[in-house]
């Protein structure tokens, strides 16, 4: 499955309203969202890749980081309004889903996903990255886990059951059990004659946050901008209220966790 699953049991990737609700927010995401640890970085650059292919690039906030290294980045993205922003970071783009994304015969030495494999299909992907990553290439996903201090957590875990729906979540929830479910995305890739079993990697880092900062960026989760605006606003105002109660701002936590996977 994925490290977002509903409540329902359905798979984020079959949630294409979720998937397609980015772009109406996309200077937003790309100045509010967390980038990437320098440490996440340097292993991608380990050895230096040929080509690099950055799948859901979005903003481009991990592909513009190898980009800095000297890769050549190309990405794939479906919205062309998070695609416009990555252009302007000097990304070249490509609109499409990874399933239906014609490679056109294009080959890669790294395959990166950042926050963003869980729109893929997980059959389906791993069969596209098979094709897509030289032999010897290598496919990393990574995802962002942000762990909020104890308190504020709790606080706000009470505010969130008052006043947001069952799937709504205080933090983006990365549950790496999810992947290794039948049909859960670790396990199709470790399944698969091409790849080497999976290598995991724990980055992790602190980010200060003001009140304001964090508010601006939970409007960029697909849970918060598909509520109702009414709904939104009332369940920002609560969390801004208890952010103030801490203090107005506090330092996230997030254990950036990579998995590797070696192409055949």
């Amino acid at each position: 499955m994925s490290p977002s699953e509903q409540s329902s049991g359905e798979p984020t990737f079959g949630n294409r309203a979720r998937a397609s609700s980015f772009g109406a927010n996309a200077e937003l995401y790309d100045e509010t969202r967390p980038d990437y640890p320098v440490a996440l970085v340097d292993q991608l650059m380990a050895p230096p890749p040929a080509l690099v292919l950055d799948v859901g690039c979005g903003t481009g906030i991990l592909g513009r980081a190898l980009l800095a290294r000297g890769a050549a980045v190309l990405g794939v993205e479906p919205d062309d309004k998070m695609a416009a922003v990555a252009r302007r970071h000097g990304l070249d783009v490509e609109l499409a889903t990874f399933e239906d994304w014609d490679d056109a015969g294009r080959r890669f030495g790294l395959l990166v996903s950042g926050q963003a494999w869980h729109w893929v299909d997980p059959v389906l992907g791993a069969a596209k990255a098979a094709a897509v990553v030289a032999a010897g290439g290598r496919v990393v996903l990574a995802w962002n886990h942000a762990i909020m201090p104890a308190d504020l957590r709790g606080v706000l875990d009470e505010v969130y059951v008052r006043h947001a729906p069952p799937n709504v979540s205080p933090t983006v929830p990365h549950r790496p059990s999810d992947w290794l479910r039948a049909g859960g995305s670790e396990a199709v890739f470790t399944a698969h004659d091409e790849f080497d079993a999976p290598e995991h990697a724990v980055y992790p880092w602190d980010r200060p946050y003001s009140r304001a900062e964090w508010l601006r960026q939970l409007e960029t989760h697909s849970d918060h901008a598909l509520l109702d605006v009414g709904a939104r606003r009332r369940l920002l105002d609560r969390v801004g209220e208890a952010i103030d109660q801490m203090g107005g701002s506090f330092t996230m936590h997030y254990d950036c966790r990579a998995t590797t996977f070696a192409r055949r």
